[in-house]
């Protein structure tokens, strides 16, 4: 069985967590508790093959920023996490393009990733998500952990990208 080690990566509140535990627990957790760093195992069925996923949640605080430089340098894709309801954890993505230089490659295996698409307030609308993933080459996944929306799914897409 193929093992992959991701790490999922955005600003803080954007719901890192909450999309991890979705997949790993099959719960949604409601109360916020910043993370550092939490580290998970799951199986998951890509495409009718099971594989592992060692999944790291990384942390959105901007203190701890040489820990998201470690994880980043380890990790073999990334899913990359902002909430529709905020516009900074949009801008603030860019990890992105941080992640191409610091893999020294043209291609790094990642899923530009569009959270807590349940709420009706959103700021970020989906055709400006699907512009920037369409700019970086990637898979672009509307996801709510509150609703299991998509959950599965941009996993699914970063393994096909690995």
């Amino acid at each position: 069985m193929q093992t992959y080690k991701v790490v999922v990566m955005g600003s803080c509140s954007v719901g890192k967590s909450a999309l991890t535990i979705q997949l790993v627990k099959n719960c949604f957790v409601f109360n916020y508790d910043p993370t550092v760093e939490d580290s998970y195992c799951t199986q998951l069925v890509v495409d009718g093959e099971t594989c592992q996923l060692d999944i790291i949640d990384n942390t959105g605080n901007k203190e701890h920023q040489a820990w998201r430089h470690q994880f980043m340098h380890h990790g073999e894709g990334f899913l990359c996490v902002y909430a529709v309801d905020d516009i900074k954890s949009f801008v603030d993505v860019n990890i992105c393009d941080q992640l191409h230089k610091m893999k020294d490659a043209d291609h790094v295996p990642f899923v530009f990733t569009a959270n807590k698409t349940d709420l009706t307030d959103g700021l970020v609308t989906q055709v400006l998500g699907q512009e920037v993933a369409r700019s970086f080459k990637v898979p672009f996944v509307e996801t709510s952990a509150k609703t299991q929306k998509g959950v599965e799914q941009a996993f699914q897409e970063l393994v096909r990208e690995m």
